[in-house]
């Protein structure tokens, strides 16, 4: 065991060899570090794209925001044409400016609350928070986190500073990001009644009315602010992060330089290659460079799914051996009783045994369960028979294949109807549709064998006339579809269990395929560990 912890790879700068805790990966020399090591734990990680140890990093690095989308550009070019000749455009576009910039704008990335990524818990801000226990109603980022070169300073400093210097406490309402300090001081004089009935009047007439208009404007839009807000989704945020990389490329002009191995020529529009050609050498690089060691980890490390496979394998051959020795058995059931109707039809006719059952019973009539009509018992079998035959013929099964099983007979009826282009797919024997019963001769003898105790047969047979016989109607019929049906069924099962068998063995071959090897990895962290299972599944 200490052999195998020497032989052990060390990581991050403790040179250990744990890796049962968190760790994080550089991504320029692929080494790995604990988290604790160097104070990051797993939910920061979450939040960060690109990771660089101590020793990659790179201290010319600036940070490259994403660029402002070109409609923005337009508008504030249309609203700069249109709106300088206005007396109360300075005043406007202050205002809007403040409420276009974005939260992601204001941060430098470089200052030291930028760089903070806990909040401090004491300030006012984050006594707000619902997660230390407040009401969230100011809804701002803690201050110790307020951009020192790009948040306004009423952010950063606290409310009775800014008092202090503006003579008006407003911590009324939320302090809302969407409103610029001359917006928020105009609405201070506002209420503070400068501008009430007893205020000096403004020496312009003119400026007066743009003063009343502007400030009505702000107080309605600071109402309207105190509103509750419903929470709009955050999709297209969402994606405009996700694709960022995405649009920072469409957006970029310039031809870009083919990706091909030694290609210098330019790129195609939306491609990242010159031509087809080059795109087949750089994937063809890629194979021959990481193909064989994918192969060298397959064949070092046990695949679980290959073991589940085989075992799965072996019951479904199982299973098929199963059903063959099954439809052996009905194979021969079907001889056996063809054989028993022929050896019956030698019998003959004994008229003596000719008895008129119920007789007694005239006055008993039962129901039909297909056309519900009352029926002598007598004669129920057969015209349950025929009445079923009826309403059976209406109703046609299909297929648009016929049934092609080698070594099967008389199975299905496969009668073509040229209307509906398909094969039936009744049991041959059972089909009203396509086949009709024979014309019974007057000499022609039951033949059904007769059982004791129902199940146990005596080795005689029923020599009454076929004719009138009500006891075994049609009971040649009904054996034969028995042991017909048996066989689908065994058919059935065989045919499913062949598919099974189909798929597992096209799932195995693709599991060492080359998109298979070229796409999925696992990484072994302890190469002395080659089996990753834990003790319980092995």
């Amino acid at each position: 065991m200490s052999l195998n912890r020497s032989n052990a790879r060390v990581y991050c700068v403790c040179r250990k060899p744990d890796i049962n805790c968190f760790m994080i990966g550089c991504d320029n020399c692929n080494d790995w570090f604990h988290g604790d090591c160097i104070q990051i734990s797993e939910k920061i990680a979450k939040t960060i794209r690109v990771w660089y140890c101590e020793k990659c990093k790179n201290e010319s690095l600036e940070i490259k925001f994403r660029p402002k989308k070109s409609r923005e550009k337009e508008a504030e070019a249309d609203g700069t044409d249109n709106q300088q000749d206005s007396p109360d455009f300075e005043w406007k576009s202050d205002g809007r400016r403040g409420s276009r910039i974005k939260r992601s704008a204001r941060m430098c990335g470089e200052c030291e609350p930028c760089m903070r990524t806990e909040d401090c818990g004491l300030c006012d801000f984050c006594k707000d928070m619902k997660k230390f226990g407040g009401p969230n109603k100011i809804r701002q980022k803690c201050r110790l986190r307020q951009c020192e070169v790009r948040a306004r300073k009423m952010l950063r400093v606290k409310d009775e500073e800014c008092s202090m210097s503006k003579g008006r406490d407003y911590q009324d309402g939320p302090l809302s990001e969407d409103y610029s300090e001359n917006e928020l001081e105009l609405y201070q004089q506002y209420c503070a009644g400068k501008y009430g009935e007893h205020s000096t009047v403004p020496a312009s007439p003119h400026a007066h009315s743009t003063l009343q208009k502007n400030t009505k404007y702000l107080f309605t839009k600071l109402k309207e602010e105190n509103k509750p807000r419903k929470h709009k989704p955050k999709q297209k945020h969402r994606d405009r992060v996700r694709h960022c990389e995405r649009a920072e490329v469409r957006d970029s002009g310039g031809a870009r330089q083919c990706l091909g191995p030694g290609c210098v020529e330019a790129a195609r529009g939306n491609s990242k290659y010159c031509s087809d050609d080059c795109g087949m050498k750089l994937a063809a690089n890629r194979i021959y460079e990481i193909l064989p060691q994918r192969i060298q980890q397959w064949q070092q490390s046990p695949c679980i799914a290959e073991e589940q496979g085989k075992k799965l394998l072996e019951r479904i051959r199982r299973e098929q051996q199963s059903a063959r020795m099954r439809l052996t058995e009905m194979e021969k059931r079907f001889h056996e009783l063809e054989g028993i109707i022929a050896k019956a039809k030698q019998q003959v006719v004994q008229h003596d045994e000719e008895v008129n059952e119920g007789d007694d019973d005239t006055d008993l009539q039962i129901f039909c369960v297909s056309c519900s009509h009352p029926v002598n018992p007598k004669v129920a079998l057969r015209h349950m028979e025929r009445c079923y035959a009826k309403y059976e013929s209406q109703t046609s099964f299909g297929s648009m294949y016929p049934t092609r099983i080698e070594g099967a007979t008389r199975l299905f009826c496969d009668v073509y109807n040229p209307q509906s282009k398909t094969y039936c797919k009744r049991l041959q024997v059972l089909c009203p549709e396509h086949s009709r019963d024979p014309k019974i001769p007057a000499d022609e003898v039951c033949g059904c064998p007769l059982v004791r105790d129902v199940f146990e047969p005596t080795g005689e047979y029923c020599r009454v006339s076929k004719r009138k016989c009500n006891k075994h109607y049609c009971w040649e019929k009904l054996r034969r579809a028995e042991v017909d049906l048996e066989r689908v069924r065994v058919w059935y099962k065989l045919d499913e269990l062949f598919e099974q068998e189909r798929n597992l063995k096209t799932a195995m071959t693709n599991r060492a395929g080359l998109m298979a090897l070229m796409l999925h990895q696992t990484i072994q962290h302890d190469p002395i560990t080659t089996d990753l299972r834990t003790n319980k599944d092995r």
